[in-house]
């Protein structure tokens, strides 16, 4: 059990975006105009979003990354701010533009079409790494982007007994992830990401091949249906998803979900436990337009839970 004198519960090693959303009647075919509905100007990134849910939630979280100075840099670095996530390690580039991504919501549904421009600050390195900061978290999430400094923080997290978190999204596998999988403590992916992973359609098969990387748990999302769960026995439990919401918009549902597993975890919650907990975070969080705007207080979790 790591020491509770870290300052730090979580640190995050991630790309932080600005995100532009429109919620539209249409999403956009060969050729469209139209007028959308509303719009929102918010900040986003997988790793970035799940420190803010966490922090929401009263959990201590700190965020590494690189950002332009920026306008949209500037804007990502208030949010966080002013959501608790620790930001004061963010290499900030003079000259540099920071990611913004157009998010257009069918407001039907909400079906989204997602464009994005990044940024063009260079990737952080494992010379931009303090590991004495590192040393200061319980635990390590991260997802891949900039994976040089990624691959380092986790061979030292492994080292030093600070466990890994790893978020494996949708359409985001890549042949370079297997180490940061191998490096990983908790594996929580998504299950088309399972599924390129281990170059099967069997989920159980899938999950077994991801803990032989070595994660003790193992984590498969598959948005509707809930979510499976894996522990170090091979164990596996089922966490449907809660339909008790009226979903507006379903962007950064899965990053709220990663957020409150990890809520779950460091509180020492059974790994079903964790599933339920992170599935309440994830439905509550599709309440409003954007990927932040609806991410619950802890009391908030507490009462849908003894609601539903």
């Amino acid at each position: 059990m790591i020491s509770h004198r870290h300052s730090f519960d979580v640190v995050g090693i991630g790309v932080s975006t600005l995100d532009l959303f429109m919620v539209v009647d249409e999403l956009p075919g060969a050729e469209l105009v139209q007028r959308a509905e509303t719009s929102l100007l918010q900040g986003g990134g997988p790793v970035a979003t799940a420190l803010v849910t966490l922090a929401r939630l009263g959990v201590r979280t700190a965020m590494l990354d690189k950002l332009g100075d920026d306008w949209r840099g500037k804007l990502v670095l208030e949010e966080l701010a002013k959501e608790g996530v620790a930001a004061d390690r963010l290499t900030v580039v003079p000259g540099a533009t920071s990611s913004i991504a157009s998010i257009l919501v069918r407001r039907r549904d909400g079906a989204r079409t997602i464009v994005y421009a990044p940024g063009d600050t260079a990737e952080l390195s494992a010379a931009d790494l303090d590991f004495g900061f590192l040393a200061s978290a319980k635990l390590l999430h991260l997802n891949g982007r900039h994976l040089e400094a990624s691959l380092a923080a986790a061979r030292w997290a492994r080292k030093n007994g600070v466990p890994v978190s790893f978020d494996g999204g949708a359409h985001r596998y890549r042949e370079e992830l297997r180490e940061l999988v191998a490096l990983s403590d908790f594996c929580v992916v998504a299950r088309e990401f399972a599924s390129s992973f281990s170059g099967t359609e069997d989920q159980d098969e899938a999950a077994a091949r991801l803990r032989e990387q070595g994660a003790q748990t193992v984590v498969i999302t598959a948005a509707r249906e809930g979510s499976w769960g894996w522990d170090a026995s091979g164990e596996v439990v089922h966490q449907p998803a809660f339909d008790a919401v009226d979903a507006v918009d379903t962007t950064g549902a899965g990053d709220a979900f990663h957020g409150g597993f990890l809520y779950g975890t460091l509180r020492g919650f059974d790994l079903q436990g964790s599933l339920r907990f992170a599935s309440a975070v994830a439905a509550l969080n599709t309440r409003e337009l954007g990927g932040r705007t609806a991410l619950p207080s802890l009391a908030e979790v507490r009462d849908f839970l003894l609601d539903s």
